[in-house]
């Protein structure tokens, strides 16, 4: 009689702990996936990582990446991959066939400090005190505003190899990017 009357509470315990074990696999998924909510940090977004191929790319966030129209050089050398669908305004530059760079052109997606589109030059100093490098947008004297390129620049010596890169155009962040060394220099990506 005593092993019947434990049954409930064994059957209630596995049932709370396969509740909880749903919520944790969810949670884990939702932030494996890569989203507008994603952010932007040196060495990748969300899930996606400097150094991945595309398909690894496209399996950790649970997306498909398709290559972007035409320009750039032979997919090996150089190109750039975006997701098919949502969300909007990320691309990925792929040399070698692994992902270099992360490219954000929408105005929803954040550094991990926060920075977006829209921001004042002033914000990004703030947001990365001591570490940002104020340049002349190489494109100045062959355009219609007065832009810079702020430069983060990562103390840490693990992340010497990597940049995030903000475009400004009066004063305005116009747009950013992220990853590794030489690429997330190049001025106009692929071209």
């Amino acid at each position: 009689m005593r092993k019947l009357n434990s049954l409930p509470k064994f059957v209630t315990l596995l049932i709370g702990t396969m509740v909880i074990f749903a919520v944790w696999v969810t949670a884990v998924n939702a932030q494996s996936q890569l989203t507008e909510n994603s952010k932007l940090a040196l060495n990748g977004i969300g899930p996606i990582r400097v150094g991945m191929t595309v398909d690894e790319a496209s399996q950790s966030a649970g997306i498909k990446l398709t290559r972007r129209g035409s320009g750039g050089r032979d997919e090996y050398q150089c190109s750039y991959v975006e997701p098919k669908g949502e969300p909007k305004g990320i691309a990925f530059m792929v040399t070698k066939g692994r992902i270099a760079r992360v490219d954000i052109s929408g105005d929803r997606i954040t550094t991990i400090k926060g920075a977006r589109i829209g921001d004042t030059e002033e914000r990004i100093f703030s947001l990365y005190p001591g570490q940002i490098q104020a340049t002349r947008h190489p494109y100045q004297g062959r355009s219609p505003y007065n832009g810079k390129y702020l430069t983060f620049v990562p103390k840490d010596a693990a992340d010497k190899n990597y940049r995030i890169i903000f475009e400004t155009a009066n004063n305005r962040v116009m747009r950013f990017r992220s990853g590794k060394l030489p690429e997330v220099e190049a001025i106009e990506g692929c071209s």
